[in-house]
């Protein structure tokens, strides 16, 4: 008897390699897909002005990396002697006026030349709702533990989703014509805001996506959130909060992942960087052994040649 309604899915044209440049961005399972493929050790970036949930959020981002926009002191703002911008996740937040620029601005930067260079660019969605700040009248990426006063939550229309993700699609498409860009939508589900409320938003979002996606024009869909809810579907799938993911299902969806996108061809050469992977994360009894030192040579020259005739360094 079977137990499981397993997904069946197909790999999609363009898939990524070890010549591929990939840019990841968006909600928090964008960074467990970035981990993953860090660790094997493809070319990859993400979210460079840390994690973002909502669709306007993120292509308020690639509307200002593609238009070289500056960050000025207009942009942030001081709380709990942190300076802050709405713009950005608090990884990016610093104590000096200073500092927070230089990283909003050097973030910008390297966006631009990212996206002009990027093979492939991992859009990760988490939720439909979003928070305008009264006071400017701006959604904001993240509100930084101001008083909740201070904003309006709202839930973004499938018709207004739909129009940020072309816009969003327009603007890359404009400086990278041939670039692929997927969307998937967080199995991370957002139960702060209400159950029914989740569901809601989460819909909003597979809409909208469903709508603009066309292989023909290099978009696509990968299934994240219908991988969790309908193929996994069991609480022991998840992290103690019962919200996020647990490490089991992550590798679960990250598997799924490769089957659709990583080009087989690259499947030898990730088994050799996890080889090495192992290798450095081996804690000997004693490292003054000459068994350990032998060993330590051997991983030596397996980095060596890896990096000789794949170019991938450690």
């Amino acid at each position: 008897m079977n137990f499981r309604t397993n997904i069946q899915l197909t790999k999609e044209h363009n898939q990524i390699d070890y010549n591929s440049r990939l840019l990841l961005i968006g909600s928090c399972f964008s960074e467990n897909i970035y981990q993953k493929l860090d660790y094997y050790k493809f070319q990859t970036s993400s979210n460079p002005l840390g994690i973002l949930f909502n669709p306007i959020a993120i292509e308020n981002l690639l509307t200002n990396a593609i238009n070289e926009t500056e960050f000025t002191k207009k942009n942030i703002f001081n709380l709990n002697e942190r300076w802050h911008c709405f713009d950005a996740h608090s990884d990016i937040s610093a104590i000096s006026e200073e500092e927070i620029l230089q990283n909003l601005n050097t973030a910008i930067t390297s966006t631009n030349k990212q996206l002009k260079n990027a093979s492939h660019l991992i859009i990760t969605l988490g939720t439909a709702r979003i928070y305008r700040h009264i006071e400017s009248d701006t959604i904001v990426g993240n509100c930084h533990k101001v008083p909740q006063k201070k904003f309006l939550q709202e839930l973004l229309s499938v018709e207004e989703i739909i129009d940020s993700l072309e816009k969003i699609i327009t603007l890359v498409k404009a400086e990278n014509p041939l670039i692929n860009i997927i969307f998937t939508v967080s199995p991370v589900r957002h139960l702060k805001d209400g159950f029914v409320e989740n569901t809601v938003s989460k819909a909003h979002l597979i809409s909208a996506i469903n709508t603009i996606v066309e292989p023909r024009n290099n978009t696509y869909y990968f299934p994240s959130y219908e991988i969790m809810m309908d193929d996994l579907r069991d609480y022991r799938f998840y992290n103690k909060d019962m919200v996020h993911p647990n490490e089991l299902a992550i590798n679960y969806i990250w598997e799924q992942f490769k089957t659709v996108w990583i080009n087989e061809k690259s499947t030898s050469v990730m088994n050799e960087v996890e080889t090495i992977q192992k290798g450095l994360a081996h804690k000997p009894f004693n490292e003054s052994s000459k068994q350990h030192q032998l060993f330590l040579k051997k991983l030596q020259q397996k980095i060596s040649q890896i990096k000789e005739k794949r170019n991938i360094s450690f």
